[in-house]
């Protein structure tokens, strides 16, 4: 074979001996991508075998013309010859080559029923991982009362000033600005019939019942199952838990459980904020736009308030508290290492634990109907 001119652009041609064999030579790389492309072109099609070990250079690029012009041709990877220094690259780009995201999004009846399927499929998998989370933990919760020396009380408190300390601000400002929301729209209603003074009433049933604990919990959800994942994740990323699980210790013990202890702990007090702060927002619009007197607004809440309605808010809260820890928790264990997939699993716990939160207390509030509590 003759020898190639040193940076000779690329060349292809017939075999003199087998008009089967294409036989390469040249540069096949990035700086000819365009007399690629057009030695390619020119090629018949009655080809069985493709000879690059004439090759003075081949980078990714070529390699993956190669490949794809082969396959174009309905020709086989075996029928590709490569000269032994060649073969890592090539074996590297041969793994990945069809790996590429699609052009555009597939549409009609099969595709809509193929991305519905595998939306199931991967829900059934985030709850069937929930609910086998959930009982390690509560197996290992339980094994705190035989062992108590594995309850890490140091980092459960600094949890708990973080879930529920440095969130009272914005609890208890937001469900003061619902409770007046509340009496405004129930003013509405109510001022055509003479009724101003059942505002108490509405706002006292609908912040102990529901609003309160709702509010309090979708804060939580969105500001703290959204900060245990990225914390989590972030040690996922960095091999912390990795690290922890070498040295002997259970990262359920050290991560989860202290998360956990401190929001059921912290939820509850934080629901009976937004109960208070509620109220006066409604007292506050009584007071200032509906001539109902804070004394009055006071004697008609002791006289119509009912102990059953605050059970109901607060029988709700630990639900709720354990909910959004499990979430934020899980899909933090499972960040796959990678800042995308951090990304990812932060906002899929935000969206389960809010959507949870919603689903439990819509059912408990149909339970409670129906049991006329």
């Amino acid at each position: 074979m003759s020898q190639v001119p040193r940076h000779s652009p690329p060349v292809a041609r017939l075999a003199d001996d087998d008009a089967g064999t294409l036989r390469l030579g040249g540069r096949w790389t990035l700086r000819f991508a365009s007399q690629v492309t057009e030695a390619l072109a020119c090629v018949p099609d009655n080809l069985h075998t493709i000879d690059a070990r004439g090759c003075e250079r081949l980078d990714t690029l070529g390699v993956l013309q190669l490949l794809r012009f082969a396959e174009h041709r309905k020709m086989t990877f075996d029928t590709l010859q490569f000269r032994e220094d060649q073969q890592a690259l090539v074996a590297a780009i041969e793994d990945v080559h069809d790996d590429r995201p699609q052009r555009k999004k597939e549409y009609g009846v099969q595709a809509m029923l193929g991305r519905v399927g595998l939306g199931l499929v991967n829900n059934t998998r985030e709850i069937v991982a929930l609910v086998s989370f959930m009982g390690e933990v509560q197996v290992k919760l339980l094994r705190l009362i035989k062992q108590p020396w594995r309850l890490r009380l140091t980092s459960t408190v600094h949890h708990m000033e973080q879930v529920g300390l440095d969130a009272v601000p914005l609890v208890a400002l937001l469900s003061f600005m619902v409770g007046a929301v509340i009496a405004f729209l129930g003013a509405m209603v109510l001022q055509d019939f003479g009724a101003t003074i059942y505002i108490v009433e509405l706002v006292n049933a609908a912040f102990l019942r529901e609003f309160g604990v709702l509010l309090t919990a979708i804060l939580l959800a969105g500001r703290t199952a959204s900060a245990f994942t990225a914390q989590i994740g972030m040690m996922v990323n960095r091999e912390e838990v990795d690290a922890i699980r070498v040295l002997g210790l259970d990262p359920v013990d050290l991560l989860v459980i202290p998360r956990l202890l401190a929001l059921l702990a912290m939820l509850p007090l934080l629901t009976f904020i937004a109960m208070v702060a509620g109220i006066l927002g409604g007292m506050a619009v009584g007071a200032f736009n509906l001539d109902i007197p804070a004394t009055a607004y006071i004697a008609r809440m002791h006289e119509t308030l009912h102990l059953r309605h605050f059970v109901v808010g607060m029988v709700k809260a630990p639900f709720f508290a354990m909910i959004i820890a499990l979430i934020g928790c899980l899909e933090g264990l499972q960040v796959e290492g990678t800042a995308q997939s951090l990304g990812e699993r932060t906002t899929s716990s935000v969206v389960q634990a809010i959507s949870m939160v919603i689903i439990i207390d819509a059912f408990a509030a149909l339970w409670f109907m129906q049991m006329d509590y």
